[in-house]
This record gives C-alpha cells, structure tokens and sequence, in this order.
C-alpha cells in the first residue's frame, strides 16, 4: 500500500485529477450527483448506452422486425456478446458463451466434469465459495447419483483469506472437480488462478471458477492459466442489468469430450431440421439450452463497451489505487471507532472491494443507506462490503462514503436500528 495517503477530501479530488479513467463515469446515468454508491460488486450503474440501445432492441428490432429478428443478430447474439466476454476473461474465440444463470451453468458444467470423469468421487471447494454455488453442488450429489463426497475446506467466520495450505494438501488423484469462487464474496480475497489449476491438473483434476465478483474489475487469463471451466455474472463489474443472463466458458481441448446435462434445441447439431434425436452442437455450443432472452442479452452487449473501451490493465491499475486508499482510511479515519479491515492488505490478493468489519454492521449499514445516502451492501456476520468500480467511481466519492461512515460513527444515528435484518441487505 502507499504510504504518502493523506486523509482528507482535497487529496481524493488530487487522486481524482490525476485519474485516466475519469470520463468514463459521464458514460453512466448518474441522477443524483449527492448520492455515495458502493455497491457495484453487487449490481452496476446503468450504462447511458444501454438505455438507448434497450430502447432500440424493444421499439425497432422487436417492434418493427418482429421473428425476423432472429435472421438479424438474435440468433448468434450468444455466441458474438460470449466472445465479448471472452476478450475481458483472456479466452479465445469459440469458448465463452451467453446464456441462462450462474446456478445453470454451474449445474451444466460442474455436471459434465464428473461426467467425464466416473472413477473419480471427490469435489472439492471451500466455505469462502458463495453459497449459491454451494446449494448446487449439493444438489448434484444428492439428486443425480449420490456417488459423490463434497470436501468443503473450512475456514473460522473471521477468517479473511482461505487455508490455502489444507486446500493443496486436499486437492489428491481421487478429486475429480475443483470448483472454487476467483474472488471471494465476502472479504474480496482473490485466488491465485494459475497455482491453483496447476495443483488440480498434475493430480488429474478439473478446474471451474466462477467470475461473478472479478469478471470487470481484475484481469483474467483463462488461456493462458489453461482453465477447463468459467462461469460467472454479467451485472455486478460489467454493469449489464439486474438478472442480465450469465456466461460459460469450456476450454476447446475438452469441449468435444464433455456434453451437457440438459439437452434443448440450442444446443442441437442442427436445431431447425427438428430432428427427434438429439445430436450436440460442436464445441461450446452445446451447453445452451433454450430461447435466450435477446432483450436483456443484447443490453447487456451495449453495456460492456465502456469495459471493452478502458481495458483490463488501466481498471486493474486504478481498482488497486481505490482499495489502497480506502484500506488506509479504514486504518485511518474507522480503526478508532472499532472497524477493522476485513480483507486482504496485499492488493495482489484482493479484487476490486473491501469489507470493513464492525459488531454493529448491520445497524451501521442500515443507517447509511437511509439517512447518509451511501449504500454498501451487508453480509454475515459483520461484514459492511464496499465495492469500487473503475469505470464510475470516483476518489472523491470513496472519500466522501469513508466521511459519513465516520459522521454515522460520531452522532450514533446506527443505534436506532434494530438488530432484526430486512430481507435484501
């Protein structure tokens, strides 16, 4: 970390002067300018882009062209926006493709991995995975053959990076799938991609990582870290919209060995000779299903532009100097009020958030969502998450969330709030 920070709002308006990135953030719909918001690990501001493009999609190509849309860009829209994708993730053409929910394309790929490999009984993950990913797991052992033991390395509630020592040492010739989050949901800790794909494979295991929390805010090099399976979200860093489908990438070395659980006429050889066979399609193709929703798709293809526009490098430069400098303000402005920094301090294991931990989290969150206008977002058990996005956010604004936290802090306005939580957090 830098240690020539210095804890006031001139300095943050200095970092903002000096920010390469700074125009990009007129390319979103920002209506009120008062407004602190760190939640873009959890859903991105909506893209000026994407308003006028939805608009086209719904009054032009759907309302004009009507089913001709599909000989116009619908059809291919998986495959073209995959490749997209790909681009931000270091994936080659022919491996990444749009469609469905994160928790679908788990099942479809998690699936075919143990599919591939019926000797093996292991899959292996961590408590640091998101739990959604979990449930899935769960329900592959218990509803499909029960065969399989999941081996979820543990990890005690406070812990901020996992026991990387008792995952290695858990990844043996028995293990057929490592499945794991890049970056963790709750501290932001971010896996060591390559290493942990090289362990899995020199015991002969496959590898799948869910993106939905580093996709847009760090570099990704599945080619190059030769990964077999990705999955991740379009509407956190990527700022597709809220339920914007998801994406998978199968590596092309296996992409011919595997075939997809669910079996629909996307994924057919030839789906318009309706055959009453089913013949998968080549290569990734395959793992798609049914119809995909070309409203939400196609703006979610708009919404990547800015991303595609600044490049991974100049996103990963400026997320690095965010989370420096609200990692200092923790320590700085917080500490004494009985915050500490619930994520990794080495910006080379963290994504593009902090969680700034406090036994009344929750209360304090609460309070600067409806009275400070700031919004965070809140996770178990103490967890206040912070997310920067490059494209939008500014230093000024990290400044500014960090000051009223401390104003929530000074006045006490957190302990009006009940400690009962809300349903969506």
């Amino acid at each position: 970390m830098k240690k020539d920070y210095q804890p006031t709002s001139a300095y943050a308006l200095q970092l903002d002067a000096q920010d390469k990135l700074a125009s990009f953030r007129e390319a979103f719909l920002i209506d009120d300018p008062n407004l602190v918001y760190l939640d873009g690990n959890s859903l991105g501001r909506l893209p000026k882009a994407a308003i006028a493009r939805a608009k086209q999609i719904v009054e032009e190509e759907w309302g004009r062209d009507l089913i001709r849309g599909w000989n116009k860009g619908w059809w291919e829209a998986p495959s073209r926006v995959g490749d997209k994708i790909g681009k931000i993730i270091g994936a080659g053409e022919g491996q990444t493709l749009v469609g469905d929910t994160v928790s679908l394309n788990l099942f479809k790929l998690a699936t075919a991995a143990l599919m591939l490999q019926p000797n093996k009984t292991r899959i292996l993950t961590d408590t640091f995975n998101f739990p959604s990913d979990l449930y899935v797991l769960q329900g592959i052992k218990q509803n499909l053959d029960n065969r399989h033991e999941i081996v979820l390395i543990g990890a005690r509630d406070r812990d901020i990076t996992p026991d990387l020592a008792a995952l290695e040492d858990a990844i043996h010739e028995d293990t057929a799938l490592v499945t794991l989050s890049h970056v963790v949901f709750k501290s932001g800790y971010l896996y060591d991609m390559q290493r942990i794909t090289e362990l899995a494979h020199a015991k002969g295991a496959l590898v799948l990582w869910d993106l939905s929390h580093s996709v847009g805010s760090v570099p990704v090099h599945l080619d190059d870290c030769n990964a077999d399976f990705a999955i991740g979200c379009t509407y956190k860093y990527l700022n597709g919209g809220p339920g914007a489908p998801a994406f998978l990438y199968v590596n092309k070395s296996i992409q011919e060995k595997i075939t997809s659980p669910i079996w629909g006429w996307w994924g057919q050889k030839n789906p318009f000779d309706f055959d009453l066979e089913y013949t998968p399609a080549p290569g990734a193709q395959r793992f798609l299903v049914g119809t995909q929703p070309m409203i939400s798709l196609l703006t979610m293809e708009a919404a990547l532009e800015p991303t595609l526009q600044a490049g991974m490098d100049s996103l990963r430069e400026k997320s690095i100097l965010m989370t420096d400098y609200a990692s200092y303000l923790t320590s700085n402005l917080l500490a004494p009020f009985g915050f500490s920094l619930g994520s990794p301090l080495d910006s080379a294991q963290r994504g593009s958030q902090i969680s700034i931990r406090h036994e009344d989290g929750y209360r304090i969150n609460r309070a600067l969502i409806e009275e400070m206008n700031v919004i965070p977002d809140f996770r178990e058990p103490d967890n206040i998450r912070l997310g920067f996005a490059p494209l939008y956010t500014s230093f000024g604004e990290v400044w500014e969330g960090f000051d009223r936290i401390k104003r929530v802090m000074e006045e006490k306005r957190y302990e009006k709030y009940p400690k009962q939580k809300l349903t969506v957090t």
